[in-house]
């Protein structure tokens, strides 16, 4: 059984920085796709960053490019996010996610991939 665990939230004041990690197990996910996803309140969830199986190729909303890392350590099945210059419009439950599918990836919310429960993150102005 798949499961994906968040860490690393928290309450931050505007301009601080957070680093999120999950961790994944129950299968390998060397063909995989990782990434972030994160919801607001009342707003749908959105497409925050993700990372192909060699660690090399990323990919981030024009929102946080710049500004949040992303990286992944295959041998442990873990995904991380680095968050610099937070601001109070990237509050949100962030959620970590595998795409189901090998070497592929989608900006879209697709509730059949792998999900974890996410992790709220609070940016105080």
């Amino acid at each position: 059984q798949v499961q994906l665990v968040e860490s690393g939230g928290g309450l931050v004041q505007a301009g601080g920085s957070l680093r999120l990690s999950c961790a994944a197990s129950g299968r390998s996910f060397g063909t995989n796709y990782m990434g972030w996803f994160r919801q607001a309140p009342g707003k749908e969830r959105e497409f925050v960053a993700a990372i192909d199986w060699s660690g090399l190729g990323t990919h981030y909303a024009g929102s946080v490019k710049d500004r949040f890392t992303i990286s992944r350590d295959s041998a442990k099945n873990t995904v991380h996010l680095q968050m610099m210059s937070l601001t109070p419009e990237d509050t949100a439950l962030y959620y970590c996610v595998v795409y189901r599918r090998s070497f592929s990836f989608s900006r879209d919310y697709d509730p059949s991939n792998y999900w974890g429960q996410g992790t709220q993150v609070t940016v105080s102005s």
